[in-house]
């Protein structure tokens, strides 16, 4: 009798170490693979062109991946709870496999589908696949979740790792044809400084960084004017990338492999960190800091989001991320903590800012991002740490490159003074075709003031919550 199985796809689209596509195989004789638009997701709390149109793009590479393998690509729309039994009932599956998913309504969304599917004796079958280890896979000696990235990496080096999946040469579907993929609307960001999607495209970019450019990670990681970062967040968010087979072939000697592989461990921290603590989404997870202060200052959001807040790394950075759907994680560290605390603005607009705009927005590690940043998270960034973002250009964009990349008003100031363009005399400024305050904004906070308010107000809530 012949045994049907659906692989369902989600985060994970790829055929490469992929636990659950090998599962199925390995239990049916026939594999129907189905992608499932969710509307909650599509159009829930965190709307992103970008990272839709980048999804629906590798969709499309998967399908043709998967139909020259046999099996062609189920495409529905709707509720998973109701449009995968559905599929099952159509098809005769007696199973269903799933990629496991960490994010809170991943959880919520699978445990409704498995619910609906035990009534009917149909199993839900969830594997590895998203991450090295599991989020709730590591725990300190005594049995709890870490709250500190240095006792979570030493444990998840020493543990066991899976063996490396190949893919399948051959994938028995059930005869029938790949489903039209539906269109969706356009990036907002420009597709031609998008990467390319899809799984091979990925593989490519691997290919590449390990090939030689991670060497020079540690040297070049926080330089935003070179190309010394991976560009793999988008592949890893949307699971064209095993991140197994990313740390396998990354790791080896010299300090920018150990880095970079760090910065793997770094995300399934932050993962780590929200499957055993939810309410991250919504409150800080350092308590002392869940009442900080905040100031309702809609024309400052406005400016920070659109790059013109008259610091030029800050502008560069804000700008990079509308003309791209990326930004250098350097800039992010930069950008927040200047929203946070030069701007003393709320640090959920923020997130849902990048969420709105990246192409690789991840809940969890945009969330711990943010939090270390504002120093109300795991880890935190001392509250007496405040970004200067003049400093930070200086070191990080020496020559201006960056700034003069994305803020073309800034092309010919020097680089002496391209991240404090205030300070040109005005015949400067008529040199470099640029009045501070008409061709390009006056600061609109002072660094100096800026920090002194923060650490009131930080130094304030700490006290507080002692009481």
């Amino acid at each position: 009798m012949t045994r049907t199985a659906i692989l369902w796809f989600r985060r994970d689209l790829r055929i490469h170490d992929q636990p659950a596509l090998t599962a199925a195989l390995a239990a049916a004789d026939v594999v129907i693979p189905v992608f499932v638009f969710d509307e909650a997701l599509l159009g829930g709390r965190w709307p992103a062109p970008n990272r839709v149109w980048f999804m629906r793009e590798s969709v499309a590479a998967l399908s043709g991946e998967l139909a020259a393998r046999g099996a062609g690509l189920r495409v529905l729309r709707g509720r998973p709870a109701d449009v995968i039994p559905a599929l099952v009932a159509e098809t005769g599956a007696a199973d269903v496999f799933v990629t496991r998913d960490a994010t809170p309504y991943g959880r919520r969304r699978d445990g409704a589908v498995a619910d609906r599917l035990a009534v009917g004796g149909i199993g839900f079958h969830a594997r590895t696949g998203l991450y090295v280890h599991e989020p709730d896979a590591l725990t300190t000696k005594d049995g709890r979740a870490f709250s500190v990235f240095g006792g979570f990496k030493r444990v998840w080096d020493a543990a066991p790792r899976r063996a490396l999946l190949p893919a399948p040469v051959l994938i028995p579907g059930d005869g029938r044809p790949a489903d039209v993929i539906p269109g969706v609307a356009p990036p907002t960001a420009d597709r031609a400084l998008m990467p390319k999607p899809g799984e091979a495209a990925a593989r490519a970019r691997l290919a590449v960084w390990v090939g030689a450019p991670v060497d020079d990670y540690a040297a070049n990681r926080d330089r935003m004017d070179l190309a010394g970062t991976s560009r793999l967040s988008q592949d890893l968010r949307f699971g064209l990338l095993s991140p197994l087979e990313v740390v396998e072939r990354a790791e080896g000697d010299g300090d920018g492999r150990r880095l970079f592989v760090a910065e793997v461990a770094w995300r399934e921290f932050y993962a780590h960190v929200l499957w055993h603590h939810p309410r991250v989404i919504t409150e800080a997870y350092q308590p002392a800091f869940q009442h900080l202060p905040v100031l309702d200052d809609p024309v400052a959001l406005q400016a920070w989001q659109e790059g013109r807040t008259g610091y030029p790394v800050v502008d560069a950075a804000m700008r990079q991320l509308l003309a791209t759907g990326f930004m250098h994680n350097r800039a992010r560290m930069i950008t927040a903590s200047f929203l946070t605390k030069h701007l003393l603005l709320d640090r959920a607009a923020g997130e849902a800012h990048f969420m709105a705009h990246l192409t690789d927005g991840d809940l969890a590690s945009n969330n711990g991002g943010w939090q270390w940043s504002a120093s109300t998270g795991t880890d935190p960034q001392p509250y007496f740490r405040v970004f200067n973002p003049v400093l930070q250009g200086q070191r990080h964009d020496p020559d201006g490159d960056y700034v003069r990349r994305w803020v073309p008003e800034l092309r010919m100031v020097p680089a002496a003074r391209i991240h404090d363009p205030w300070l040109m005399s005005p015949a400067e400024q008529a040199a470099a075709g640029c009045r501070i305050g008409i061709g390009y904004p006056a600061p609109i906070v002072d660094h100096a003031q800026a920090r002194s308010r923060a650490l009131e107000l930080y130094a304030a809530a700490r006290a507080a919550s002692a009481h």
